[in-house]
């Protein structure tokens, strides 16, 4: 949507890239390079910016901001094919008719994590997901309805 969101998510990218960085310059055998690598490595796979077969802090290096914005809430529901464009997607999350799990999100930047991808879907209160109609959708069966007597 804006620069701002991007200029976030590069804030975001540089941080991890320099705790990586850090961690190379300590010794390979050191206990806290070990532990916070795998903590980071744990982390970007979590969210599904680096693969399982890539946990080696030179594939974080890596790292682009392309590879964080795939895992945005908006970009997800834009190629499951729930919203006809990326712009339909940012709409539909605003207006709540979203839900990751049994949470309704209204955060287009939401970060999905890989285990809760599966579980985006329309909200059950929304139109989409078989809740009750909208204004137009319920004016339209009144007016139906109405003629008819």
């Amino acid at each position: 949507k804006n620069k701002r969101e991007i200029w976030r998510l590069n804030l975001v990218l540089s941080k991890v890239r320099a705790v990586a960085r850090h961690l190379l310059t300590m010794e390979e055998r050191d206990p806290r390079r070990i532990f916070q690598g795998q903590a980071l490595m744990r982390r970007m796979i979590r969210y599904g910016v680096l693969e399982e077969d890539r946990q080696r802090l030179d594939y974080v290096l890596a790292l682009k901001v392309e590879n964080f914005m795939e895992r945005r809430l908006q970009t997800i529901v834009f190629k499951r094919g729930l919203a006809r464009s990326v712009h339909h997607a940012r709409v539909l999350i605003r207006q709540k008719h979203i839900r990751v799990g049994r949470q309704i999100v209204d955060i287009p930047s939401f970060m999905v994590r890989v285990e809760s991808q599966p579980h985006i879907e329309f909200a059950l209160s929304s139109p989409f997901g078989g809740g009750r109609g909208g204004r137009v959708k319920r004016k339209s069966l009144a007016a139906k309805g109405g003629a008819g007597d």
